[in-house]
């Protein structure tokens, strides 16, 4: 029986993709795009511009593939290049468009309704507990997956993810909305 390459772990698809092998560097790209365009979004809050970000990391990820040392580690190799790329285009616009976002919120906040209130709680969590919301509740990356690609173990991101829960409550409770409301996510 054949094996499809999708079926193959990370490792095989990384170091055959090194030896030449595109299907084996397709197999890997279906595998992670989605997860790129989730983590560049959590940082810049504009989907446009976040898949812009993951093409680029899959551009320099083709080209620096022969430096990845670790197979193994090739999601989080590659969430790391995300994040430099990411940070890249927040520097050419000359602001972080997640500020600019939280601004507007704060502007209109007579005006929101509820989901608005957890989307500003979730901008006003640091990047890294941004980074873990978004992919678990926005996007619906399983708690493995996002160890996964971020390299953290499965008990990290469970608890990162509760104080993450803990610190949104806490910011609706500070702004007039009932306990009930951190249950949006």
């Amino acid at each position: 029986m054949e094996i499809k390459t999708q079926e193959l772990p990370d490792e095989q698809l990384a170091e055959a993709a090194q030896n030449g092998h595109l299907d084996s560097f397709a197999a890997l790209y279906e595998r992670y795009h989605s997860s790129m365009v989730a983590l560049a979004y959590s940082m810049m809050a504009d989907i446009n511009l976040a898949e812009d970000a993951a093409q680029e990391v899959f551009v320099i990820a083709c080209r620096d593939l022969l430096n990845l040392k670790r197979k193994d580690k090739f999601a989080a190799w590659l969430a790391g290049i995300c994040r430099n790329v990411t940070r890249g285009i927040l520097r050419e616009k000359g602001k972080t468009i997640a500020s600019d976002l939280w601004q507007a919120a704060e502007n209109n906040r007579n005006q929101e309704c509820h989901h608005d209130a957890v989307r500003r709680a979730v901008w006003k969590l640091p990047t890294a507990q941004r980074e873990l919301v978004v992919l678990r509740y926005y996007n619906g990356f399983s708690q493995s997956q996002i160890s996964k690609v971020l390299d953290i173990s499965s008990s990290a991101v469970n608890g990162r993810l509760v104080r993450a829960k803990r610190k949104i409550a806490e910011y609706l409770k500070q702004n007039g909305f009932t306990g009930d409301d951190h249950e949006t996510l």
